[in-house]
This record gives C-alpha cells, sequence and structure tokens, in this order.
C-alpha cells in the first residue's frame, strides 16, 4: 500500500491537472465530492479567477443527502450560472475521482443545459 485512499485521488487530480488547463476562452469546470457535498467551480487559470460556483450546500439543496439527483441539480445550476457569464465551452476537470455515478450525473446535467465539453 502507499498511503491512503485520499492521497492516491490527490496524485490522480495531479495528473489530470498537468493536461487540463481552463484558459479564457475555455475555463476549467472543477468538481470535487465529498462524502457529504458537491461542489462545482468555473476557474479561469489565466487570470486565476472564479466564474461561477454550485454545491450541494445551497439554500435550495441544503437539506437533501448527496444522491445522483442532487448531483444533477448542482449540475443545472453551474450551467446556468456559467451561462450568465458568458460561458458556453469548458474542459472538465474530474478532481482525480472516477467519472461514473455522482460526478457523471452532475456532467450529464451540465451538458444538456447548454455547457459544452
Amino acid at each position: 500500500m502507499r498511503g491512503s485512499r485520499s492521497a492516491a485521488r490527490q496524485r490522480r487530480h495531479r495528473r489530470v491537472r498537468s493536461k487540463v488547463l481552463g484558459t479564457s476562452a475555455r475555463p476549467r469546470l472543477a468538481v470535487f465530492r465529498s462524502n457529504r457535498y458537491i461542489y462545482a467551480q468555473v476557474i479561469d487559470d489565466d487570470k486565476g479567477h472564479t466564474l461561477a460556483a454550485a454545491s450541494s450546500q445551497e439554500p435550495k439543496l441544503r437539506g437533501q443527502t448527496l444522491t445522483v439527483d442532487t448531483a444533477a441539480e448542482v449540475g443545472k445550476l453551474i450551467a446556468a450560472r456559467a451561462k450568465e457569464q458568458g460561458v458556453t465551452r469548458v474542459v472538465f476537470d474530474r478532481g482525480g475521482f472516477a467519472f461514473h455515478g455522482r460526478m457523471r450525473a452532475l456532467a450529464d446535467s451540465a451538458r444538456e443545459e447548454g455547457l459544452e465539453f
């Protein structure tokens, strides 16, 4: 064993981040998932600015447990807020997490709301 699960995820995240970079033309949609919450941010790495953010701790979603449906709601929120900022194309940063379940639900709902990646 080479450490904990979180250390392994951080190694995977560093590997993903070496290839994924958000620019002004195509910012990065970064997603973090804990056991209780899920967070999404649209980040312009050139300027170091967060353009839009959403999470399962929003007042509208606060009482819900973290399920695939909750993650899909967060995906819709982040897509709507990104579009308000004029962002339609992003690169997806899964943060070292596997692309299935809640991560995939967030990505699919963001795509349905009009984000391209």
